[in-house]
């Protein structure tokens, strides 16, 4: 197997917990979370270890600036601009929506941590991104672009380590379930699990997309970030659990479903999910378990990738469940 280039950015490796108050609630017999909102690097999240491995590349390419886009109150672009001002780099973002004109939230972060920020929108995004690019390297800039959500062959590789990591913890669990989007994530478990000879099941909760378009878009970044590790291997979408029950009603719209993830996790455990992806995944979670999804003498571990800002440019009664 190629060991990639690595430069240490998070705080590793990240607890596993107990959620027993949750577990009893739920009548399951146990819960556990993988606390990667606890990676350290602007108040940690899943992006922090794929940026391991890109900022090694982007330094090893002599970048002075990174460049990334993102929705508004985007995890990632708040985890990059963290990363750039640590290095002492540029970061650019180039964020899909209207300027709130106030900033709060994973906004109030990017604008601290000394991003430029670009407004666009959802449809035009990739075209701003590369323009933002052009007219960097235009400048002398150096600029490395940072992949949305950092879902490349080399950000994803992060997360079959991931799987080794927990393996080094003795953790082994019947499944592994998270919210997936970009598909980083979920490829680089997926790639783990083929590697390490993993024997839990990963369970993606789609927060915005239909399943048969995310399980191809792992499938494909699955077997690219393969090769890219040296370890060549074909995964077709089949391959890949993912769950699109729980889109409710469209990214970042918060329904009673994720109102509830939310509330239950904070009232029952002290841990705080984020209104996008945590909060949709736990929601998923929660009603997979009273559906009998899983048998109750199987390990589940809730993988907790973070994106508690994003709480901070809500308001309570957005959030309030009775």
């Amino acid at each position: 197997m190629i060991l990639p280039p690595r430069i240490k950015l998070a705080t590793l490796p990240t607890p596993i917990e107990e959620a027993p108050r949750l577990a009893q609630y739920l009548h399951f017999p146990r819960i556990l979370v993988k606390r990667d909102d606890l990676t350290g690097l602007g108040l940690g999240g899943n992006k922090t270890r794929k940026l391991e491995f890109l900022l090694a590349e982007a330094l090893s390419n002599g970048a002075r600036t990174l460049i990334t886009t993102g929705a508004v109150q985007s995890n990632h672009c708040r985890q990059t601009a963290a990363a750039a001002a640590h290095f002492g780099l540029d970061c650019i973002l180039v964020l899909a929506g209207d300027n709130p004109g106030v900033s709060s939230g994973n906004l109030l972060l990017d604008h601290l941590f000394g991003a430029e920020i670009l407004w666009t929108t959802r449809a035009e995004r990739e075209q701003a991104l590369q323009n933002a690019f052009s007219q960097a390297w235009e400048q002398g800039r150096r600029p490395y672009l940072v992949p949305y959500g950092g879902s490349s062959p080399t950000g994803a590789a992060a997360y079959a380590f991931a799987i080794q990591e927990l393996m080094e913890q003795n953790a082994n669990f019947d499944w592994i379930v998270f919210a997936s989007s970009s598909g980083g994530t979920q490829a680089g478990l997926v790639v783990g699990t083929a590697l390490f000879n993993y024997p839990g099941r990963i369970l993606g909760i789609s927060v915005d997309e239909p399943r048969h378009i995310l399980q191809a878009r792992v499938a494909q970044l699955a077997t690219t970030t393969a090769e890219y590790l040296g370890k060549p291997k074909q995964f077709s979408p089949d391959d890949i659990l993912v769950n699109s029950n729980y889109l409710g009603g469209g990214y970042g719209i918060l329904g009673s479903a994720e109102k509830e993830a939310i509330h239950l996790f904070a009232r029952y455990e002290g841990l705080l999910l984020d209104p996008v992806y945590t909060g949709r995944a736990a929601a998923g979670l929660i009603d997979l378990i009273r559906e009998h999804y899983f048998h109750p003498e199987e390990n589940i571990l809730f993988l907790h990738t973070g994106g508690t800002p994003a709480l901070f440019a809500t308001q309570y009664q957005d959030i309030e469940f009775s």
